[in-house]
């Protein structure tokens, strides 16, 4: 196969692909089994048809144009590779040649294929960085709030004969109706108002709403069919409860925790709001080091991948493409896409290796962030197809880290801050390129330790490359083929709350 490298812009190839004919006749050969498979003719059992009548049957430009887009996906793969392409998005593929379909065994399979790339990114050197975060504090205040969470789920509730109020608990019925069809309906609801997880308004339509009392408010449908359509929704409360917490005594202590004593549990609290912010300021480092390299660096997107991000959340929100919603999340997924480069750029210096540990901790992070228990968000996560996306997140957090051990941290007061990270080693292809640099050879290509694992694919309902070049069977006309991974926004903020910090205790409400 022979491949010829185009590039268009900083972000953008054009590879033309020529694969002789005799490189193509293991495909034309598979294309024929395959085809037999499902073919039955008299005096042969299904799938032993010979190829001899498959062709006499089918013609053989059919075959061919089989094996064609049977083997494309594969030699996008090896042109990408040979040519050492850093894909971002989807690529486009158009044949334009296809040997054979005279009759004859000669000529080439030509094919052109456009694609988004990352662009080359020239890092700083990290030791030379200086960032500064406000550092995180742990007083009185932090210790109160903890013992609060832990008091709110050992509270009771009690029905009072007023009003609802903000933070009340309201048993509720709801009826959700559009153009007077009703679309759904639940009974005996228990909602804590101020939490806002259910519909838009709610909260709103339940304060002054005494028991028995109704009413009816505009709200788009979070779920289901209809999701995001426009729905009245009747709202009936059944009863209102506040949740009176246990006095912070000696006794409580005994009952909430393994301590004998208030004070001793104040302590270990205080212990785990120090813990906290220690990780804290990680994060907040984290954070600081990617708005000054997004500052410092130029880095350019493609406009394709911004558009396909876009109409990806758009989708997921229930939205078309045109919804101006669209336009205003633009600047967030540019920048978002620009981090998401960086972070990529710097995992390719750095040799990490990610254990069940770290794996682990991470997902423990993500399922307090989204108040799941870790095991309901693992096997989420496993059921989605998501743990190449994790395992990825999980690469770059470390690489990040680990460039992080190089950098100056500063509090906002001046002091430098030990964040307690330890440097690991740069990647054999980064030593490689400063060894080039140093002997003022010609850099070479950058290649990935052999311990890392590809880059992690997008949770977005994107087809694979592969499936998509398959599934185009006209030769000469252009046709997306597989998405290679897109890639997402930097690695999530380490949560910092415990569980004890939820504002509410999801057996209380039943």
């Amino acid at each position: 196969m022979k491949t010829a490298v185009e590039k268009l812009s900083a972000t953008r190839v054009k590879l033309n692909v020529e694969v002789p004919f005799e490189e193509l006749k293991p495909a034309i050969d598979q294309a024929a089994k395959k085809i037999a498979k499902d073919v039955q003719l008299p005096g042969f059992r299904k799938g032993k048809v010979p190829t001899s009548l498959i062709e006499q049957r089918f013609g053989k430009p059919a075959i061919i144009q089989e094996a064609v887009n049977d083997a494309l996906p594969g030699y996008y793969q090896q042109a990408a590779a040979e040519a050492e392409l850093k894909p971002a998005g989807r690529p486009e593929v158009e044949v334009t040649e296809v040997p054979g379909l005279d009759g004859s065994e000669e000529g080439n399979l030509v094919f052109v294929i456009e694609q988004d790339v990352r662009p080359e990114i020239e890092l700083p050197t990290f030791a030379d960085l200086e960032v500064e975060i406000e550092e995180p504090t742990v007083d009185d205040d932090a210790v109160d709030v903890r013992l609060t969470a832990l008091r709110e789920r050992f509270g009771t509730l009690k029905g009072v004969d007023r009003p609802a109020e903000d933070g009340d608990f309201v048993s509720i019925d709801m009826v959700a109706k559009i153009d007077d069809e009703q679309i759904d309906t639940v009974e005996g609801v228990s909602y804590n108002i101020g939490e806002g997880n259910m519909l838009d308004g709610l909260d709103e339509a339940l304060i002054g709403l005494s028991a028995g009392e109704t009413t009816t408010f505009a709200s788009k449908l979070a779920g289901g069919d209809r999701a995001g359509e426009e729905a009245q929704i009747t709202v009936t409360a059944q009863s209102v409860k506040v949740r009176e917490l246990p006095e912070a005594d000696d006794e409580f202590a005994e009952l909430a925790s393994e301590f004998d004593t208030i004070d001793e549990l104040k302590a270990d609290l205080k212990a785990q709001a120090e813990k906290d912010a220690e990780g804290n300021r990680v994060a907040l480092a984290r954070n600081a080091l990617i708005e000054k390299l997004l500052e410092d660096i130029e880095v350019e997107v493609p406009e394709q991948l911004v558009k396909d991000e876009i109409e990806a959340h758009l989708e997921n929100e229930g939205k078309s493409a045109d919804d101006p919603h669209g336009e205003e999340i633009k600047d967030d997924t540019v920048k978002a896409i620009r981090a998401q480069f960086l972070l990529d750029a710097i995992l390719e210096t750095r040799e990490v290796e990610v254990g069940q540990e770290d794996l682990m901790s991470f997902m423990s992070q993500m399922a307090a962030q989204y108040g799941m228990d870790p095991n309901t968000f693992l096997q989420a996560v496993a059921q989605g197809g998501q743990l190449e996306q994790i395992f990825g997140e999980v690469q770059r957090s470390k690489a990040l880290d680990d460039v992080l051990a190089e950098v100056t941290v500063k509090s906002t007061e001046g002091k430098v801050l030990d964040l307690g990270l330890s440097k690991g080693k740069e990647s054999d292809a980064s030593s490689a390129d400063e060894d080039a640099k140093a002997e003022g050879e010609k850099k070479p290509a950058a290649k990935k330790a052999a311990a890392k694992k590809p880059a992690a694919k997008k949770t977005t309902e994107k087809k694979s490359a592969d499936k998509k070049t398959a599934e185009k069977k006209p030769a000469a006309k252009k046709a997306p083929a597989k998405k290679a991974p897109a890639k997402k926004a930097p690695a999530k903020k380490a949560t910092t709350k415990k569980a004890a910090e939820k504002t509410e205790d999801k057996g209380e409400d039943k």
